[in-house]
């Protein structure tokens, strides 16, 4: 606030446009309340557990989702580095209200025979893909949700192939 020549108060535009924008920084502002179907757009991280398949003995998997408007998704976990993968890419829709299904797809990778063939320019070559089923249940809160999971498994030539196997998970929001 700033004083004019007669002694008046006035308002700056900059103190103006600090007191509009202070409720959009307000707590509220910032976890926007989804609108029904939408109850899972955002990110989110999950606590995977395996109770059959090849990741069974793994009991700190972690998956990274983004469920974005419009249906898509992009997933990553904590062991994408071991053997190397890249992130998972698929679909979500609603199935009932706070109940959702998720459908994504990973690629295998086998390592190189020897050290040499990386150095030559080889490296992990492709061995196939994966395939996620989740069934979302997501709290009325919107803060968090429970699954259940189905993995199978396909070799190169897209052919169901072993190891594919059933997990829970328990996902919490990401925000601030």
């Amino acid at each position: 606030m700033t004083f004019s020549r007669t002694g008046k108060r006035r308002f700056t535009p900059l103190i103006f446009s600090a007191l509009i924008a202070l409720p959009a920084c307000s707590p509220a502002a910032s976890r926007p309340v989804p609108a029904p179907g939408d109850s899972l757009i955002g990110a989110w991280r999950s606590n995977i557990q395996f109770s059959s398949g090849p990741f069974a003995s793994i009991k700190d998997l972690q998956f990274l989702y983004v469920f974005n408007a419009g249906g898509t998704l992009t997933e990553s976990s904590n062991y994408d580095g071991a053997p190397p993968v890249p992130p998972a890419y698929g679909v979500w829709r609603q199935v009932a209200p706070n109940k959702l299904e998720a459908r994504y797809v990973f690629f295998n990778t086998k390592p190189p025979a020897r050290f040499e063939d990386i150095k030559g320019g080889g490296g992990w070559a492709p061995a196939g893909h994966g395939i996620f089923t989740e069934q979302i249940v997501v709290a009325d809160d919107g803060r968090s949700f429970e699954s259940t999971m189905t993995y199978e498994a396909f070799d190169v030539a897209g052919k169901a192939a072993d190891g594919g196997g059933h997990a829970t998970g328990h996902g919490i929001r990401i925000d601030f």
